[in-house]
C-alpha cells in the first residue's frame, strides 16, 4: 500500500469542526505531514462581522501553526472556506457549495460536535445526531468519496464497564427520537431528558451513541470508520509538546489548581484517568482514513483511542505531578499556593469545599466590596464547582476498552508511517508529559511568559509567609479563647512554672 502521505496527495479533504481544538491540530498535521494534498474544504459557521475566511485567517494566527509556517509558505492557498451552520437544515449550505462538495471531496473528517456535557438534549441532538445524518446524506452523492471518518468518544457506551471496538445497538432509534422531539416544547424535552438518558450520564455521551448508530447504517453505502478517543488533552509531541488552548475537561481543573483556586475535587486516586494526547488522536484519524479508503473494509471499523489498557496513569499520579510541577514552575499571580487534593469521599469533598473554597471566597469578596470593587470569587467558584461536578462521573469510575482494531491498524503501517503518524502510547512517559502539559497550560492558555517564573516563585514565597503568619495567629487565638481559659490549661501552666522553679 502507498504511504499515508502519498495517499493524501492530490486529495480534497472536507473537515467539520476545523476551528475547534482537535480540528485545528488536524488541519496543522495534514498540511505539515501531507504537503501534497490538493485542498482543505472547511465548513465554518460565520459569526458577527466575521466571514468564514476571516475565521480561518484568525485561526492561523495561533502559535500552533508556527512550525508549519517555517516549512511551508503557500499552505494558505489550500483552504476552501465554506459557510455552514450545523444547527440549520441542510447544514446551512448554499446550493452552489453543496454541488461543489459533491463533485470534489475524497475524504471527510467529521469532528464537529457540541462537547458540553450539560447541553440541552434538543440542541445536542441537532448538533451531534441530526447534523451527522445530514452530512452522511450529502456524502452519499459524492462519487469520489473514499472514506468517511467520524469522531465519537470512548465514553459513548459508558453504560458498559468493558467497551469493545464494535458499534453497539442504539439505545433508541435515532430517527424516531428526532422526529418525536421536533414538535415538543423545550420545557417538555427538559422534563423527560433524564428518563431518555437512562444509564448515560449526560446528553453528550447519549447523543454520541446515537450518532455512531447512524454512521454504521451508512457503512453499507460507502467506506466509514469511527474513532473513539477518551479524554483529549494537550499534545505529546506534535507540532510541539504541551499544546493546549482551552479549559475543557481536566485542563480547567489543572489551571485552577495551579492558581491555588481549587483545593479539592472528587476523584478516585486509585482509578485510571484515561487521558489521551490530541496528536495521538489526530495521527490515528489520518491512519484510519488511509486504511478505510485503501482496504475498503466490509463493515464500519471502530478504533478505541485510549491509554488505560496500554500505559495507564492514575488520578492520584496526575494530582502529584501537577502539584509538583506548579510548585517548581508556578503560574503568575496565584491566589494561593498550589495544594489541591483529590478525594473519593463525598463528605470530605463537601467539607473542604466549604473551608478551602467558599470561606476564603466570601472573605475575598467582602474585601473587594469594601474596597469598591466588584466581587468575583464566589461566581468563579460556582463555575468551577459546576465544571468539576460534570467531570466527576468520569473521575470516580474507570473503564476498559478493546484495542484489537487499533493494534491491527498499527501493524499495517510501514516503519516510516509508524514514526510520522505515531499513535502508540506505550512509550509515553507520563511524568515528562504532565510537566509539559502544565507548562503548555501556562504558555498557551494563560499566555504567561516563562521569563516571569522567578517573580512567580517570589510571589509563592510571600503567600507561604502569609499562610504561616495566619496559621500562627489562628493557633494563638484558639489557644487564648478555647484552651487558655480552661482549668486543664491553668494546671498545666502552673506545673510548668513549678518545674522551672525547682530546677
Amino acid at each position: 500500500m502507498a504511504s499515508i502521505a502519498d495517499f493524501y496527495a492530490g486529495k480534497n479533504i472536507l473537515i467539520t469542526g476545523a476551528t475547534g481544538f482537535m480540528g485545528k491540530v488536524l488541519v496543522e498535521k495534514l498540511l505539515r505531514s501531507c504537503p501534497d494534498i490538493n485542498a482543505l474544504y472547511i465548513l465554518v459557521r460565520p459569526k458577527a462581522n466575521q466571514s468564514p475566511k476571516d475565521r480561518i485567517d484568525n485561526m492561523l494566527k495561533s502559535k500552533l501553526f508556527s512550525k508549519l509556517k517555517e516549512v511551508s509558505t503557500d499552505f494558505q492557498q489550500k483552504f476552501v472556506p465554506i459557510s455552514s451552520d450545523l444547527m440549520q437544515p441542510g447544514l446551512g449550505l448554499s446550493t452552489e457549495d453543496e454541488d461543489m462538495l459533491k463533485a470534489h471531496i475524497h475524504v471527510i473528517f467529521h469532528c464537529a460536535a457540541t462537547i458540553r456535557f450539560d447541553e440541552p438534549l434538543k440542541r445536542a441532538l441537532r448538533l451531534n445526531v441530526a447534523a451527522t445524518q445530514e452530512l452522511l446524506g450529502l456524502a452519499e452523492h459524492m462519487p469520489k468519496l473514499e472514506a468517511f471518518i467520524h469522531i465519537s468518544t470512548a465514553y459513548a457506551h459508558c453504560n458498559h464497564k468493558h467497551i469493545e471496538d464494535v458499534v453497539y445497538p442504539s439505545p433508541v432509534e435515532p430517527n424516531i427520537l428526532l422526529s418525536s422531539l421536533e414538535w415538543m416544547d423545550d420545557s417538555i424535552v427538559d422534563d423527560i431528558t433524564l428518563r431518555l438518558l437512562a444509564d448515560w450520564p449526560n446528553t453528550y455521551t447519549f447523543t454520541k451513541a446515537l450518532a455512531e448508530s447512524i454512521v454504521n447504517q451508512h457503512g453499507e453505502k460507502f467506506n466509514t470508520a469511527i474513532v473513539r478517543p477518551s479524554i483529549i488533552v494537550a499534545s505529546w509531541r506534535e507540532p510541539f509538546p504541551g499544546w493546549i488552548d482551552n479549559l475543557n475537561g481536566p485542563s480547567g481543573v489543572l489551571v485552577a489548581a495551579g492558581k491555588g483556586v481549587m483545593r479539592t475535587m472528587m476523584a478516585d486516586n486509585n482509578a485510571v484517568a484515561d487521558i489521551i494526547p490530541v496528536d495521538v488522536v489526530i495521527n490515528l484519524m489520518l491512519a484510519a482514513g488511509w486504511y478505510t479508503a485503501v482496504q475498503r473494509p466490509q463493515s464500519t471499523l471502530v478504533y478505541n483511542c485510549t491509554t488505560g489498557g496500554v500505559n495507564p496513569i492514575l488520578w492520584g499520579d496526575i494530582e502529584r505531578s501537577v502539584m509538583s510541577t506548579f510548585k517548581q514552575i508556578p503560574l503568575d499571580k496565584a491566589f494561593r499556593r498550589p495544594n489541591a487534593n483529590f478525594t473519593s469521599s463525598y463528605l470530605s469533598n463537601r467539607f473542604w469545599n466549604l473551608f478551602t473554597h467558599k470561606v476564603p471566597a466570601l472573605a475575598y469578596d467582602t474585601y473587594l466590596r469594601l474596597s469598591g470593587n466588584e466581587p468575583m470569587m464566589m461566581k468563579l467558584y460556582k463555575k468551577l464547582h459546576k465544571a468539576a461536578g460534570l467531570l466527576e462521573y468520569f473521575s470516580v469510575r474507570q473503564w476498559s476498552w478493546s484495542s484489537k482494531n487499533l493494534d491491527m491498524l498499527k501493524g499495517q503501517l510501514s516503519a516510516e508511517d509508524q514514526q510520522n503518524f505515531n499513535f502508540d502510547v506505550g512509550h509515553l512517559n507520563w511524568l515528562e508529559y504532565m510537566e509539559k502539559y502544565c507548562i503548555g497550560a501556562k504558555k498557551y492558555i494563560l499566555n504567561e511568559d516563562m521569563a516571569d517564573i522567578p517573580a512567580a516563585k517570589q510571589h509563592l514565597k510571600k503567600l507561604r509567609n502569609i499562610c504561616y503568619t495566619c496559621n500562627t495567629l489562628l493557633l494563638v487565638f484558639v489557644w487564648h479563647i478555647f484552651i487558655a481559659q480552661s482549668q486543664v490549661a491553668n494546671d498545666l501552666w502552673s506545673y510548668m512554672n513549678l518545674t522551672a522553679h525547682l530546677s
